[in-house]
């Protein structure tokens, strides 16, 4: 539906929005004991509990018609059947694809696709077979032992997340036995001015390091940069030829083939993901051969696995029961009826530090466009801004805002029920039930203010805690590889449903690309030549530069 605002059920949403505005979250609850049970659902090992947002049962069924008002089950089949969901590019967005066990099939324009996922996933293994059991041997024959990727955006940030969040995990081979040479260090470089690498090279071993250039296009220029620098460092400190220093040195994970074999990475060292795949969706593909590295191919293909758990009940589920999709519905009440137009990630776990970075990234690059499918300007909200912190630091730095501020903030609590086995410590069992009730503490405050504590009217105003910060609370089990497959596939999924509401592609990033070709222009007149043509902040700031 084209003008999804001028709608029936739009606008019955927004006069149901002003009545549930008159009742504060915590009077929903006096009302309705039952909220958790009516409004917390599972899948799997996975639960979410929607019982702390400024809304009743009522209203996700009014949003639930509006998502069918749009067509969001058709959408759903024509995400997982390879239609051309992304317009202004001409493809599908199979990254599910990615996630099919073996066996399972997905054709595409004739193809069954899964055969070459299924190929890649092999090449994976045998390279990560080689690494971990010391067969990959640099140019003076020893054996790596590190291994850098090189990237930025979706070439970094999904693997940074899930080797820091599964760090505790040992390395197993695709067997499930333990892997002959787990102790393989692994580093994420991203930063275009080269302070990252610079730091790192420092302190490496050029006849033990490889490195993983991971860029779809292959010409991204952050990468690129760090690549040639890489290069540079390996020839100052290599006794081998180029060729030779480049094929024992440097693998590359990209979409064109020919543009490794132009760089130098011979055929045997390159492993390919397709067009079809998004960049920010694509820490299930070949781009994540460093959790392979550092997890093992077993727990790789786990996450896989808890990622496909998740399609096939995004796929499947209706909406009433569907978590991706009420997921989605939530943050459109709050965005597009309650305006609230920020949004806090709140893991309460330290190995989910990388979360909200990588969430950024997945919502904002997605769904931070104004324009919908038929080209024309959208006449209200989309995505939210979104940041986040690891919960109980975050306590220290803005929770502040969100209790007393003036701004409404929708917020995600992410947690995992259990911690630390029998064999911790009694001192880390007791701080992980600090965190729990830290994070249950702090979504209910947020939530229904100061309500909770007896005798909050007497208390001067500058002590008041208002509530109605609409808040989700995601817990899981315990945080495995299986379980990080569905809470990031959750999220995909969700963004995806949000797109479709809001009639905008979630799969492009024309944004993006803009900022990258002003800059290509730019870069040839940092010497303060011929500045005529720029205005006058940039060209009085290059002056600058060349005093």
């Amino acid at each position: 539906m084209n003008n999804i605002s001028e709608s029936s059920q739009w606008q019955a949403l927004k006069a149901l929005a002003d009545q549930q505005r008159q009742q504060p979250i915590h009077q929903l609850f006096s009302e309705n004991p039952k909220r958790f049970e009516q409004l917390s659902f599972r899948q799997g090992e996975l639960l979410v509990d929607f019982s702390k947002q400024h809304f009743q049962r009522d209203t996700l069924e009014q949003l639930i018609a509006l998502a069918e008002q749009c067509e969001l089950p058709n959408w759903i089949r024509q995400l997982f059947e390879g239609a051309e969901v992304n317009h202004t590019e001409n493809r599908p967005a199979l990254h599910t694809a990615l996630r099919l066990p073996e066996g399972k099939e997905c054709w595409l324009e004739g193809k069954n696709i899964s055969i070459d996922v299924q190929q890649n996933l092999q090449r994976m293994d045998d390279l990560v077979h080689m690494i971990h059991s010391g067969q990959w041997r640099g140019c003076s024959g020893e054996a790596i032992d590190t291994v850098v990727n090189i990237g930025v955006g979706g070439s970094d940030l999904g693997p940074l997340m899930a080797c820091n969040a599964l760090a505790e995990t040992p390395a197993r081979d695709d067997s499930g036995r333990l892997a002959q040479q787990a102790a393989i260090d692994v580093h994420f470089v991203s930063s275009m001015d080269g302070s990252q690498l610079a730091d790192l090279l420092k302190v490496l071993n050029p006849m033990r390091t490889l490195f993983v250039i991971a860029s779809k296009s292959f010409t991204t220029i952050d990468t690129m940069a760090n690549a040639a620098t890489a290069k540079e460092w390996l020839n100052q400190n290599a006794n081998c030829s180029e060729t030779a220093l480049v094929a024992r040195h440097f693998i590359a994970v990209s979409s064109k083939p020919e543009k490794m074999l132009a760089w130098g990475i011979p055929k045997q060292n390159q492993l390919e993901f397709w067009e079809w795949t998004g960049g920010r969706y694509s820490m299930w593909s070949a781009i994540g051969l460093l959790i392979a590295l550092k997890l093992g191919m077993s727990a790789f293909k786990t996450m896989l696995a808890g990622a496909h758990s998740m399609d096939e009940h995004f796929r499947q589920a209706p909406l009433e029961e569907n978590i991706p999709a009420l997921l989605a519905l939530t943050g459109i009440w709050n965005i597009n009826f309650l305006n609230i137009g920020a949004h806090a990630i709140l893991p309460y776990d330290g190995r989910l530090k990388n979360l909200p970075a990588y969430l950024e990234q997945l919502e904002m690059e997605s769904n931070g466009k104004s324009v919908n499918r038929q080209g024309e300007t959208v006449d209200y909200n989309t995505c939210p801004i979104l940041w986040g912190e690891i919960g109980t630091n975050a306590q220290h730095a803005f929770y502040q805002l969100l209790h007393q501020g003036t701004e409404a903030v929708m917020c995600d609590f992410i947690v995992a029920a259990k911690r630390y086995g029998p064999d911790a410590s009694q001192e880390l069992r007791h701080q992980h039930q600090l965190n729990l009730a830290n994070c249950f503490a702090q979504s209910r405050i947020l939530a229904l203010g100061d309500s909770v504590l007896e005798d909050a009217q007497s208390a001067p105003a500058h002590k008041r805690y208002q509530g109605n910060q609409p808040c989700t609370t995601i817990m899981l089990n315990e945080l495995s590889p299986f379980t990080f497959g569905q809470l990031i596939a959750m999220y995909e999924h969700k963004v995806f449903v949000q797109s479709v509401i809001w009639g905008i592609n979630p799969f492009d990033q024309w944004g993006v690309e803009l900022g990258k070709q002003v800059a290509t222009n730019l870069l040839g007149q940092l010497d303060g030549h011929e500045t005529d043509n720029l205005d006058a902040s940039t060209a009085g700031l290059i002056q600058a530069i060349n005093q």
